[in-house]
């Protein structure tokens, strides 16, 4: 055993295609495997004094009119309709407001049927129309001057309808 060791030893400086000893004999060691495939990229401390960290951009509001406020009181200048994004195809009521901060936004009025016209006072809430380009703010349905929904039996609160009387 330690004559093949020694052998093995002395053709170790030989090529590997006429080396003699066997692996079973002397199994080499691997080095343990890193479960990652990335190797992690440390800054080191001169490139952080020299300014390589950048600090991430803040995100922009979706209702930018609102900032700190859930909803706004606002006069009504214009009842219109929109047609939505290209899948979709309707005829999407939108409101133009004047807010009680002095901006102008264009509103969508959720549901079906609504009563307002021109100088109706009415709640703007955040949340943007998604099919409808420029409308990110949505009118409060059962406050101030707009109505409810008629009819409505699922999702009442959301459309300011009042729960019918059992018969």
């Amino acid at each position: 055993m330690a004559l093949q060791y020694l052998r093995c030893l002395l053709q170790s400086t030989l090529p590997t295609s006429h080396r003699l000893c066997t692996r079973s004999l002397f199994p080499q060691k691997r080095p343990a495997r890193t479960f990652t495939s990335t190797i992690p990229n440390q800054a080191t401390y001169n490139q952080v004094l020299r300014g390589c960290r950048v600090a991430q951009k803040a995100r922009k509001p979706v209702s930018p009119a609102l900032v700190n406020r859930p909803e706004m009181k606002g006069v009504c200048l214009k009842v219109g309709t929109v047609k939505p994004k290209k899948p979709n195809s309707a005829e999407r009521k939108t409101a133009r407001v004047r807010l009680s901060s002095g901006r102008v936004v264009t509103a969508y009025v959720p549901g079906e049927g609504h009563n307002v016209q021109q100088h109706s006072v009415v709640l703007v809430r955040g949340g943007r129309s998604q099919d409808c380009p420029g409308v990110r703010y949505h009118l409060v349905r059962g406050a101030m001057d707009l109505g409810g929904v008629g009819n409505r039996i699922t999702s009442r609160s959301k459309y300011g309808t009042k729960k019918p009387k059992a018969t």
